[in-house]
């Protein structure tokens, strides 16, 4: 182990890179840390007449041929009954919508590929029924936050999302970009808006948050709620018919419904994630962030996530697969009241993998501030330093820290790998626990 600085580093290799901008500056700048004929009759010809001129024949004269009244009945009547037939067969299922429940049914009926669409005269459609049984299940989510102004005094930044009721107790589930400023910012406050009321708003507390998987839960303190009732993102066919619900450019658009279909399965947005996504032809716009992709059946089958949109071609929605939401969310529920492992470190949100990668450096986590007293601290972490390596995993892009820290236990000693002025360096770290820091 080389001594670096009186803290305990082990030098593993060298670099001719600087994470100091390779002039020995800090390459952190002030921020807040992490962020689609008619037919005529043939002519009858009469049998040409002899005239003593054999060079000589009369001009045929066309005649129209006449039909009887019964073969014209009879003929209209095959026309329908083909034409009904046909029908039939261009069609496939039933859909039934029940608007007391809120559900949408599909009824095969033979031959299999007939519809009948059947809509009770309150609901004219599918999207209509799902926004009448999922409205009061989506919310809307505002943060604000203090920062500071140019002139140097504080103001008011507000940010706007939707989130998904996930209990009846409180729990709701959304972006973790929608609440992003307020984890980073301890001077922020979340509020909650529930069943299309701009009006009254419950405060929110974080439970918990997965960067990678951009999920986060949060909690509010009410009862009575409707939770979201969950589908099966595993049975999702390319073509669907799928609803959104949301708060498209803000509160004031909260409970906004938009349809579409299934556009594709299993996409990727980043070249640094491998989280797979649902791609959607719904209209999802800012606001729409955190809310739900429904199925005809008023299920959830993703929380509609960002938003590709270009001039050259229609925008495409993309949304996390709720099976993933699920797993990912009840692991943050299950563990909010045991202690978690405690590092001690903020990141900054702008140096992205192409960001360091564009100055040179290579991917990983920077370090944008140190807690005094932390384990990062007493190991010798500093700010500007890049955390390469996590426990034998490498930090592809600075959202997988946290997860990777999510996934340990306090008291664990967990090996860091560090990249700092042009040489890597590996400590080995003991976490505490975040009560005891």
């Amino acid at each position: 182990m080389n001594d670096f600085d009186g803290n305990n580093f082990s030098q593993n290799e060298n670099s001719n890179n600087s994470v100091y901008n390779k002039k020995g500056d800090d390459i952190i700048q002030d921020e807040t840390p992490v962020n689609t004929h008619s037919h005529e009759s043939a002519p009858t010809y009469t049998t040409p007449r002899y005239s003593g001129d054999y060079s000589y024949f009369e001009k045929p004269k066309k005649q129209k041929k006449k039909h009887s009244t019964a073969v014209v009945i009879v003929a209209c009547i095959l026309a329908a009954i083909i034409g009904a037939i046909s029908g039939i067969v261009v069609l496939s299922s039933a859909f039934i919508v029940n608007t007391e429940s809120g559900t949408v049914t599909e009824e095969i009926t033979e031959p299999k590929n007939n519809i009948n669409i059947n809509v009770e005269e309150t609901a004219a459609s599918i999207a209509e029924a799902v926004a009448k049984k999922c409205t009061d299940s989506v919310v809307g989510i505002r943060t604000t936050t203090s920062v500071m102004s140019f002139f140097g005094g504080s103001q008011e930044q507000t940010g706007n999302g939707s989130g998904v009721v996930y209990s009846t107790d409180g729990y709701i589930i959304t972006n973790y970009h929608v609440i992003s400023d307020a984890v980073e910012s301890s001077k922020s406050k979340i509020d909650v808006f529930v069943g299309n009321n701009s009006a009254k708003s419950y405060p929110a507390t974080v439970i918990g948050y997965n960067i990678s998987c951009d999920l986060a839960v949060i909690k509010i303190n009410a009862t009575g709620l409707t939770p979201i009732e969950l589908g099966n993102s595993d049975d999702l066919k390319v073509g669907q018919y799928v609803v959104t619900i949301g708060s498209p450019g803000g509160l004031e658009f909260m409970g906004s419904v938009t349809y579409g279909i299934i556009s594709g399965l299993d996409r990727t947005v980043s070249t640094n994630s491998t989280l797979k996504l649902i791609q959607t032809d719904a209209a999802i716009n800012p606001g729409n962030s955190g809310g739900a992709l429904l199925n005809a059946e008023g299920k959830l089958i993703g929380i509609n996530s960002s938003k590709i949109a270009s001039v050259e071609y229609e925008g495409m929605g993309f949304a996390i697969p709720v099976n993933t939401v699920k797993e990912k969310c009840d692991k943050i529920i299950s563990r909010k009241n045991d202690s978690q492992a405690y590092f001690g470190v903020s990141v900054s949100s702008t140096y992205t993998s192409q960001v360091l990668a564009f100055y040179g450096y290579p991917a990983g986590a920077v370090v944008s501030s140190v807690a005094d007293g932390s384990p990062a601290a007493k190991s010798g972490i500093e700010r500007g330093d890049i955390i390469t390596e996590f426990n034998g995993i490498k930090i592809t892009e600075y959202t997988l820290l946290n997860d990777l820290l999510y996934d340990c236990e306090g008291g664990e000693t967990v090996a860091v790998k560090v990249y700092r002025a042009g040489k890597y360096y590996t400590v080995d770290i003991k976490l505490a626990s975040d009560t005891s820091n």
